[in-house]
Formats: C-alpha cells, structure tokens, sequence
C-alpha cells in the first residue's frame, strides 16, 4: 500500500533538483517547461549573435581569405553541434539534464570572456592591414591559440546547452496522456520560436552594436545573455523534474551489436528459431520482434559469450535507435544547404546596396526574414494548422513528424534554385556595372538575398522541430537525450559536409586552364551560381533517398493512433 501510494504522489524514475523524488503535485508540467523556453531565448542569442557575423569577424579584423573564413565558421559551427551528442550522452548516462546544462552554461561563459578580452586588446589581434600595400597578416602563433581556444570553449558549452536544453523541457511534460503528448509537440514548436526570437534580438541589435560599436561589445552582449540565461534556468530549480539517468547508452548500443555479431557466428540458426525458442523457455515474456532479425541474435543462451547476453528490451532499444538512423542520415544535407546562410549568402549580400533610406544594414542582419518568418508560422502552425489537421484526420500527431520533415527538405531544394538564380542576377548587375572587378557595392538591393534566406528558414522551422520531436518520442526513454541530440549533430555533420563539398569542388575544378569555382579576387570572380546548382541537385537526390526510409518507417507507441 505505501508503496502505490508514493507512486500515486510522485514521478517514477524522475527526481528533483536535490536529487529526491519528484513530486506530481509539484514538479513538471508546462509552468517548468516555460522556465527552459526562456532560457533558450538568452542562450541561443548568445550563439547567433557571434556566429552570425563571425565570417566577417574572421576575414576583416583576423585577415583570413574569404574561403577561410568560411571554412573556419562551419567548423565551429559544426563542432558546438557535434558536441550536442556528448551533453545527450551525459545527460542519459551520467548526469541529469538540469546539471548539464548548468555546466555547459559556465563553460560557454568562460569561452565568450577569453573572446572579450582578445576582441578589447590590440596586443591579442593581428597588425593592422599596411594602407600603402594592402598587406594584411593572418592571425597565427598565441594570438591564434587564444582565438580558437575561445571559440572552442564556446562551442564546448553550446554543445552541452543544446544536447540537454529540449529533453529537460521535454521531459516536463506527461507523455501517458493525450493533452501531455499535445503539450510536448507544442514545447517543440515554442522551442523552435524561442531559437528564433533569440536569433532574431542577436542578428539585428547585437550585429548593429558589431558593426558600429566595435566586437568586443558584441562579445559583452553574448557574455551578459549567456549569464541571464544561465540565471533564469536556475530560477525554475523548484519546479523541475529530471529523469534519473541510468547505465550508457551508448554501451547497449555496442554490447547488442558485439553480442549478435558473437553468437551469430556461434550458432547459424535463424532468427525465427530463435524468437520461437524464446517463447517457449520465457512464458509470460515479451518476446523479440522479427525486425532487424540478425540483432536477435544478442539474446542468445551461448555459454561462449554469457558475459554479453543482452536482454529483449536492451535488442527493441537499440532496433528503435537503428530505424532511426536512415531518417537522421537524410537531414545532413538539408542542414549543409542552411549552412550557406551563414557564410557565402552573407559574403553575397556584403556585395551588395545594404540601405534602407540613410540606414546601412549590417549583412549578417540578414537572417531577420526568416526568423520573422518563423515567429509568425509557429504559433499559427500550433495553433491553427495542427487543430484542423487533426480534426480532419482523426489523429492525434494530424501532421507526422516524417511528413514535416519531408516539407522542409523539398523548401530546402527550392531555396537553392532562388539562390543559384539571385546569384546569376548579382552578377550580371557586376559585370554591366563595370564592377566585377572591384569591392564597392553593386547597385542591386540586398532584398535579393532575403529571398533564400526566406525558405531557408522555413525549412529550418520544419525540419528542426520535427526531428526535436521525432528522435525524442520514438526514442527508448533511456536514450532520449542522446537521440534528441542527433538533431544537433546532423546540423554539425551539415556544416562538415558544406566545408567539405567546397574544397572538393575547389579540387575538382581547379586546373592549369581554369580557376577553381569558389576562389578569385573578390566573389564577383566566384562560380557561385554553379555551387548552388550543384547543391540543388544533392538536395534533390537526398530527398528521393529520404522518401524511401520514410514511407517503410513505422512508427512505436503513443501519439500515433486515433484518439
């Protein structure tokens, strides 16, 4: 009796922020969930309040070559997403995702504070550009140490604040209910929201404060935002419950797939034989399921590997996480076209008329169109498209979580035929102006460039909210954090990818008669359209090999049935 009544009072398998058990009448619900969406507004303004502008950071005051520049952004970028997978395995194995991102917070703190202090000392950055020859000096030696130590300790806490962050929002909310499953997709869009409200104060304010009052307030923005980030999610301390995290994930992962490899070579009897020797030797236990045979191998009685015999939830588990890897495969190249947005699309509008009357709008302000766009489409998508959708199917999802991210991925492909076709405009306009050859501004308006921007970020609000939602409910509940931050690392992978593909089209199409694409003087000697046309291509193609994973997906548990 005691014991269903302290199940009746409080939150199985979840504690509070002094580690005891959570209590239902006190903890969790979307009041805690609220504390994490705030948060990520401070927290994600931060981010993109450097990483918005940093190409031009790079390129004007530490004289690396366009190209470089570039490179080096997605790098960071793609490396403070990467490292989302090391918070979600922390979070799951560990530490709980309260701790984590507190943690992630300090260190990020500790990264933007080096950054500072190089940005206000002269005796930090390389020498000033000589006027008479235009020689400038590319950061090296210390001073380069100390820039990619800060950048690196930021991406260090990004990488915690974003693998943590949603699956403690997430994990405020009831997902044994109906309205609890309902409260936790519109987390996930609000989540979505707040990343762009955060993105839209950094690209607009704090990129204005760059450009005219100098980096290092840019810097002292980021540090101060970081901080009230940091204080807020604090602030919610009370109201929070976390789930317990529990042995590593990534160790079942491995132990199933060494142990079906072991005692498949063992023993050669097919998975059938082995499912219905299950069943007679378990009564009254779940037996393995007959997708992805070859893993139901792992539970096997061989004496040759009793050490590795793996149990039939630890198999289902890691059968959850293998379906869902084809899925995260196909949303890399998405994330490698939004990559664009922060480097050649930012460098393409610098080319550009940037005013607005007697306004100059900073480049990098440029992600304002999509973000508004984003602040407008989520609560109506929430509130308006998801209700009827759902009264008109009979579900409880009304839109899937596979069928957003298949609408981001087609916007993504459309995004790339405007980009190829406002970069050929940009630079007929150069050549007709007679100023293909020089650096001043084009007399085309930067308005061109929005148009990119615009289904960029449509297909980011998609896709970014989908795969949130998707990896979190199909995940086994052991592993959430961790599958949650594959969104993250696909978004890494993506910018990986976009630095890759430009050194091999550089390789490719650089020879004794012919410069490569994305190399020249200025950007006007660049074949940019022909890089957006190949990336057009890529995309289409990634998109025919997503529909194929995506149609023979099926989906596990709750959410999906009719109400």
């Amino acid at each position: 009796m005691e014991l269903e009544r302290n199940q009746i009072t409080t939150w199985e398998g979840y504690v509070n922020w002094r580690n005891k058990p959570a209590l239902r009448s006190s903890h969790g619900g979307m009041f805690a969930a609220s504390f994490v969406l705030v948060a990520e507004i401070f927290e994600n303004l931060a981010y993109i309040a450097n990483a918005s502008n940093l190409v031009l950071y790079l390129n004007q005051h530490m004289h690396m070559s366009l190209s470089k520049s570039a490179n080096s952004v997605t790098n960071f970028m793609g490396t403070a997403f990467f490292l989302g997978l090391l918070g979600g395995f922390l979070s799951d194995a560990l530490f709980t995702t309260y701790h984590i991102y507190l943690i992630s917070a300090v260190i990020e703190l500790l990264g933007l504070v080096v950054l500072t202090i190089q940005a206000r000392s002269p005796s930090l950055q390389p020498p000033k550009c000589d006027s008479a020859t235009t020689l400038c000096h590319e950061v090296s030696g210390g001073k380069a140490a100390i820039l990619y130590a800060g950048l690196y300790l930021v991406a260090l806490g990004i990488g915690g604040c974003k693998g943590s962050l949603p699956s403690h929002g997430a994990q405020q909310l009831d997902e044994n209910t109906p309205s609890g499953r309902k409260q936790r997709s519109t987390f996930f869009n609000y989540f979505v929201f707040c990343l762009s409200t955060g993105g839209l104060i950094a690209v607009t304010f704090v990129v204005w404060v760059e450009d005219n009052k100098g980096w290092e307030w840019g810097f002292i923005i980021s540090t101060i935002s970081i901080s009230v980030s940091f204080l807020i999610f604090l602030a919610g301390s009370t109201t929070y419950r976390s789930k317990i995290p529990s042995r590593s994930p990534l160790t079942t992962i491995l132990k199933v797939l060494v142990a079906a490899t072991l005692n498949g070579c063992f023993r050669r009897n097919s998975s059938n034989i082995m499912v219905e020797e299950y069943a007679v030797e378990n009564k009254g236990t779940e037996a393995p399921t007959n997708t992805l045979k070859f893993l139901n191998k792992a539970i096997e009685n061989n004496t040759q590997c009793l050490a590795m015999k793996c149990t039939v939830e630890e198999v289902e588990d890691v059968k959850i996480v293998l379906k869902g890897l084809p899925i995260f495969v196909c949303t890399i190249m998405l994330n490698c076209c939004v990559a664009q947005l922060s480097t050649f699309s930012i460098e393409q509008a610098a080319t550009m008329n940037t005013k607005l009357g007697s306004f100059t709008v900073p480049p990098a302000s440029l992600s304002v169109f999509p973000l508004v766009f984003i602040l407008i489409l989520a609560p109506i998508y929430d509130h308006i498209i998801i209700p009827f959708v759902r009264k008109v199917t009979k579900t409880e999802m009304g839109i899937t979580h596979l069928q957003r991210i298949g609408i981001g991925l087609v916007l993504s492909i459309i995004s790339m035929i405007v980009a190829a076709i406002v970069e050929v405009k940009r630079k007929q306009v150069a050549i007709h102006s007679g100023l293909i050859d020089t650096t001043k501004p084009l007399p085309i308006t930067f308005f061109w460039i929005a148009l990119q921007f615009l289904f960029l970020g449509s297909a980011d609000l998609f896709t970014l909210a989908g795969m949130l939602e998707f990896f979190f409910t199909e995940a086994p509940t052991r592993m959430r954090s961790l599958a949650s931050s594959l969104s993250w690392v696909s978004v890494a992978f993506g910018y990986y990818l976009s630095s890759a593909i430009v050194s091999i089209v550089n390789r490719v199409t650089g020879n004794a008669s012919h410069k490569p694409w994305l190399s020249g003087a200025n950007l006007n000697h660049y074949h940019l359209e022909r890089f957006y046309w190949l990336m057009c291509v890529l995309s289409v193609l990634n998109f025919l090999h997503y529909l194929f994973w995506a149609i023979r997906y099926k989906y596990r548990g709750k959410g999906t049935t009719t109400e």
